[in-house]
């Protein structure tokens, strides 16, 4: 029987950190020798060791790393505490191998590995990257061999890989260490028709160990092959059992179906409670197949024709141009070349190539993008049509407005653009932008926060462009070497555009504002908080300045025992300047108000959101003030403005529930199905006029968060950062081209990971009999034998409201309500009636 249940094979229950921390030469459970062979208790790094150097040697080149580095999740992102601090782990000699020698896309590692990959927890069970590290004790120097991606690194040590010309006998002796592994692993695993497969990294190290024939004879007991999914292929015979399937799918994704069954040669990884893998509780995700090293996990070819057919139908009848990229090409590719290759083949269809020539539009201002573009060749130029495009519904006016109907508008918001998908930098008269493939991205600002494009990009020469969906994107930001790359990008370009639009630079020249953004520019960086994290307490002591880069952060201010929301912030915004202006002198200070502390937060700043902050250190700020004096009165001025605003906030919504408004992430919403609870008879005309218009499957419940006289039904509110986009293996739900509407495509595979997502309950999952097309162009029902029995394959698709797009347009819920007691509005609207 399986144990995928016991807690042990669920990397999420357990801080990953203890995979690696302390880990010595020696290992005996929970105690390891030092190098003087004392017996020791098992070591966590601390907070400290983060900023504490260590200077090893590797291959006979000296290096100093950290010695320790942040936890980072499976898309790169930083672990933190419950206060906000980075979790720390030690630095192992894979990771000071990595930065030592891998710096540009293409660099091979100096070390080979099969179980570990940088965004799993390290468990060190393959021994292939395997080192010999050196190490002094009182009785002289001491050498073993140690498996690189668990083994931490101390001052001193000296490691040898199979590559290090300095001590060539090493590198014999881990090389030697290094073949025999895999050559045991090949006779076993490794069948004359994976031998040269693109994507088996167990025939890539054979390969480059030169081991192209075992001495060893091969198991005689066959573990089978599992069939039964629609989507993966499963032969247990070229399983090596190196976890990297099951920490995929239960650290990765949390889903907790893989765990490991039998023992010895007969162990095996198996599915819930030893099911075969189609029976079993698995989403079809392809996180399991994307993870594994060798041919134990594959796609089945059907299933990736399917999903490239399905998007060259949808582009002819779309009419879009472009061409499907294969996986062999994009692994050609710098900024893919260390994505797995059969994550590529998994979203086979999910790369387009595009052809542009002089005067083509990429994408224009206003639309709702969920792709970005990487430039190969060419140039293109940035511009804008209105001052910022948001594209939104709002109640039409007349006749048709009395009966629901609604009109797409462009919102205009006053004041500088800021252009997301080109760093937030000011459009000035008589000013091109241009971008070319240096610039490698454009667009992944939206791709990442759904926001609507902020420009139109034309091209201004030939040019080729490969259009990304979202999860491509998150897998080049988990690949540390793509996301060097884009990183490294953001900052040259991005950060420094979006520095030098900030309004507290509104008082500076055009020449003293590239000044002031270049000197920030060097001395920002990044910081990702959780949702629900602090930033900031009132009545910290001020020390760093931040600009929102992505998602919502809240501000409250607390009066006694009572605690007010006085705003929230969205991208593009600086806080925190108060308390570090009213540090300044009493001349600032007095212009703030006396009852202000100096260099004390005035409030209390948290996360809604995932949020991305760009800090600036406190002495930074103060020293850019003593660069440009006349910086100081006029955020003296802003910060009073600030804190009059606050004190109007903090009356206005007084009256409202403001917390609960926050809470149930109204503020986040575009488009709401708010019922006047003084109109409605709860007839629910509304719920029957849904279901008739989507084929009997209704995608309301007229039920929900009752706020003031108003009931905001369960319906999806088109969110303006929406968590069910977030994570799709097969990118089938995203915004409509030019609107905000929500739209999940027929190729939903019925994973229920956007329905889990979302955390108002507006998306529904509805099963249907599997249907094909047989050789006569009919449709039949499939069928799968379960216990001796024929019965039909059900599947499972997602649902949401669309807004009625898919009909005609016009929100039947609203239309059908005979007394007018149903309304689209945002959240902001809301607001406004409720506060008058």
């Amino acid at each position: 029987m399986s144990n995928a249940s016991d807690p042990s094979d669920k990397p999420v229950s357990f801080d990953v950190t203890d995979l690696v921390e302390g880990t010595r030469p020696d290992d005996e459970g929970l105690f390891a020798r030092d190098v003087d062979g004392q017996l020791i208790r098992v070591e966590r790094a601390t907070a400290s060791e983060l900023d504490e150097d260590v200077a090893l040697t590797i291959d006979g080149r000296a290096i100093t790393v950290k010695k320790a580095v942040p936890t980072r999740d499976a898309q790169g992102n930083i672990i933190r505490d419950d206060n906000g601090a980075p979790k720390p782990r030690f630095t192992t000699i894979y990771d000071a191998a990595s930065e030592a020698f891998v710096r540009k896309p293409g660099d091979p590692h100096p070390i080979p590995a099969l179980c570990h990959k940088e965004h799993l927890p390290p468990v060190g069970v393959c021994r292939v990257c395997v080192v010999e590290a050196t190490e002094m004790t009182r009785r002289g120097p001491r050498k073993k061999l140690v498996p690189s991606c668990v083994q931490r690194v101390n001052a001193g040590m000296i490691v040898n890989t199979i590559n290090s010309e300095a001590d060539p006998d090493a590198a014999e002796r881990v090389k030697a260490s290094c073949q025999t592994v895999v050559e045991l692993l090949v006779a076993d695993h490794l069948p004359d028709s994976q031998q040269h497969t693109t994507g088996n990294e167990l025939a890539a190290i054979a390969q480059r160990m030169g081991v192209t024939q075992s001495r060893f004879a091969g198991r005689s007991i066959q573990r089978g092959q599992d069939n039964s999914s629609k989507m993966i292929m499963v032969d247990h015979d070229q399983c090596i059992m190196c976890g990297r399937c099951q920490r995929g799918c239960n650290w990765v994704k949390g889903n907790n179906v893989i765990g490991r069954a039998e023992k010895g040669y007969e162990s095996r990884i198996a599915f819930d409670l030893d099911s075969p893998m189609g029976h079993s509780h698995c989403v079809s995700c392809g996180e399991c197949a994307v993870s594994c090293p060798t041919g134990a996990m594959q796609f089945q070819p059907s299933f990736i024709e399917t999903q490239i057919k399905r998007v060259q139908d949808d582009m002819v009848a779309e009419k879009k141009d472009g061409e499907i990229v294969t996986a062999d090409e994009l692994v050609k590719i710098d900024l893919f070349s260390g994505i797995p290759y059969k994550f590529l083949q998994f979203n086979g269809a999910a790369v387009v190539r595009r052809m542009m020539a002089p005067g083509d539009v990429l994408c224009r201002e206003g639309e709702y993008g969920s792709t970005a573009f990487i430039i190969l060749d060419g140039e293109f130029e940035i511009f804008l049509n209105t001052t910022r495009g948001a594209v939104r519904n709002e109640k039409a006016s007349g006749l048709a407005g009395l009966l629901g109907g609604l009109k797409t508008v462009v919102e205009k918001v006053g004041g500088r653009a800021r252009l997301a998908d080109v760093g937030a930098a000011q459009l000035l008269d008589n000013q091109r932008i241009l971008r070319n493939k240096e610039d490698v991205v454009l667009g992944e600002m939206t791709c990442m926060n759904r926001y609507p494009r902020s420009a139109t990009v034309v091209a201004t020469q030939p040019a080729e462009v490969l259009e990304i969906k979202r999860n491509v994107l998150y897998m080049l930001q988990r690949n540390a070497v793509s996301r060097e790359i884009l990183d490294r990008v953001y900052r040259e370009r991005s950060l420094r555009g979006q520095l030098a639009s900030l309004p507290i630079f509104d008082s500076l020249d055009e020449a003293n504002r590239n000044l002031a953004a270049d000197y920030l520019s060097n001395k920002a960086d990044l910081v990702s908080v959780d949702p629900g994290q602090t930033i900031f307490k009132q009545g910290d002591l001020a020390d760093d300045y931040y600009i929102n880069k992505l998602g919502f952060v809240k501000v409250t201010q607390a009066y006694g025992r009572d605690e007010r929301v006085l705003n929230y912030l969205g991208p593009g915004n600086g806080f925190g300047e108060i308390g570090l202006l009213s540090s300044l002198g009493n001349t600032l200070k007095e212009s703030l108000g006396g009852e202000i502390r100096p260099g004390v937060r005035t409030a209390t700043c948290s996360a809604l959101d995932h949020v991305e902050l760009i800090r600036i250190r406190g002495d930074d700020f103060r020293a850019l003030l003593q660069q440009f004096p006349e910086l100081k009165q006029n955020l003296a001025a802003k910060a009073k403005e600030i804190l009059q605003r606050d004190q109007e906030a903090r009356s206005r919504l007084q009256a409202v529930e403001a917390d609960e408004f926050l809470d149930q992430g109204l503020y986040l919403a575009q488009s709401l199905l708010v019922l006047d609870l003084e109109r409605c008879t709860r007839c629910d005309e509304c719920t029957k006029a849904c279901a008739d218009t989507h084929d009997g499957v209704t995608r309301l419940v007229r039920d929900g968060l009752r706020f003031d006289k108003f009931l905001v039904a369960s319906s999806c509110r088109s969110c303006m950062d929406p968590y069910c986009l977030v994570g799709c293996p097969v990118d089938a739900i995203h915004r409509g081209g030019d609107s905000l509407e929500i739209e999940i495509e027929d190729y939903c595979i019925g994973c229920g990971l956007c329905a889990e997502n979302c955390p108002y309950g507006n998306i529904n999952m509805h099963g249907f009999d599997k249907q094909e097309v047989d050789a006569k162009g009919k449709l039949r029902s499939v069928y799968q034998e379960v216990d001796g029995k024929k019965l039909p394959v059900v599947q499972q698709r997602a649902t949401t409201c669309d807004l009625c797009r898919s009909v005609d347009g016009k929100p039947s819920c609203v239309y059908a309500c005979p007394h007018e007691a149903a309304f689209r509005m945002t959240g902001k609207q809301l607001m406004d009636m409720v506060s008058r």
